[in-house]
């Protein structure tokens, strides 16, 4: 059977985006399970209140939920388990010394199947302040109110 090609978005963090600057992206695989596999190619997973943290030199997941598979039988896994992430040990090492020296955090943004391999996109975050997000937003609106002027004005419908 041929391997799937591309890449195919199980579930994404909206959420971090709009909590976090994203300073950087990683892209790392899991250590996963049959059924784990399974229910994340049926497209069920969530990232709310996921966390990457340093232990023993390695990098886990925590507080990803997939859901136990529904044809699964004694073999199930656990759905809020622990979770290995495989990076190289120069990218382990980059990001335990950035999460330690200046507070920084990762955080899972997306969860994907790359040409078949289950993959986590993990960001190295700083944590915004309540006017940092205001901010955003009001940058947004403006934006999307210019967006609508320009739009008005090429279709000849100016005011």
């Amino acid at each position: 059977m041929p391997r799937e090609k591309g890449r195919k978005v199980v579930a994404s963090n909206k959420k971090a985006r709009h909590d976090y600057a994203i300073l950087d992206t990683y892209e790392a695989g899991m250590a996963l399970t049959g059924t784990e596999v399974k229910s994340l190619r049926a497209g069920r997973a969530s990232l709310v209140d996921a966390f990457a943290q340093e232990r023993d030199g390695e990098l886990y997941l925590h507080g990803m939920h997939i859901p136990e598979y529904t044809q699964g039988t004694w073999t199930n896994h656990e759905p809020r388990r622990t979770r290995k992430l495989l990076l190289k040990r120069l990218e382990i090492d980059r990001l335990i010394g950035k999460t330690r020296e200046s507070g920084l955090t990762m955080v899972p943004l997306q969860v994907y199947f790359s040409d078949g391999w289950a993959k986590v996109e993990i960001g190295l975050a700083k944590g915004k302040k309540a006017y940092d997000k205001r901010q955003d937003l009001a940058k947004r609106d403006a934006d999307r109110e210019i967006q609508r002027a320009v739009g008005r004005r090429g279709k000849g419908m100016t005011e």
